[in-house]
């Protein structure tokens, strides 16, 4: 499918006339595949969960965020793609906006599939993602190891779980607090963004 028509859902919710977010160009394609977590104040406050797949970032919203301790299972719920000039999004979207609120980048980086079929061999992730599970690991400045996006409800209501692997011993800090949590770009939190306002 075209960039254009994968972004088509993102781009008629919203005025690019008063909102800051990119409508989503063609962007250069790096070497290994992105990811994003975002900490959204829109109402009610959650993190939106974004995986380079391709020329878009699949998202899903996670209304309590990603956790690194294995025993937390997310509930992730999936949004439109977005552009790829997403990942550095950080500012306030106006009110009366699609999703108007204040927008951090909680953390960024990079990921590696690690999806394989019954019998071991590596698959597309996209496809993955299409039957219901894909495995990755994240190298990200806050977020690393393996995570599963696991789809357990499909139709209207299409519902997954994102779930961190048991990897050793390693310290387990579940989910920040978002109130607290600072920008891995800026180093703001989202009251600090929220003060500075929408950009004109």
């Amino acid at each position: 499918m075209a960039e254009h028509d994968r972004l088509r859902d993102y781009r008629g919710k919203r005025d690019f006339g008063r909102t800051g977010e990119p409508k989503g160009q063609q962007a250069s394609l790096g070497e290994e595949p992105r990811f994003v977590v975002q900490i959204h104040d829109a109402g009610t406050m959650h993190f939106d969960f974004r995986l380079q797949v391709d020329d878009v970032l699949k998202s899903w919203s996670v209304p309590k965020g990603p956790s690194d301790d294995p025993h937390d299972k997310r509930l992730a719920v999936p949004t439109e793609d977005h552009p790829l000039e997403y990942e550095e999004f950080e500012g306030v979207i106006p009110e009366g906006e699609y999703g108007g609120g204040t927008v951090i980048v909680w953390d960024h980086g990079t990921y590696e599939s690690l999806s394989h079929d019954r019998k071991g061999r590596s698959v597309d992730f996209g496809e993955s993602l299409e039957h219901g599970h894909a495995t990755f690991r994240l190298h990200g400045s806050k977020l690393h190891g393996e995570y599963a996006l696991t789809r357990f409800r499909g139709g209207k209501n299409e519902s997954w779980l994102l779930v961190k692997k048991a990897e050793g011993r390693a310290r387990r800090h579940g989910t920040p607090d978002p109130h607290r949590a600072r920008s891995v770009r800026s180093g703001r939190t989202l009251a600090q963004v929220a003060a500075d306002g929408p950009k004109e």
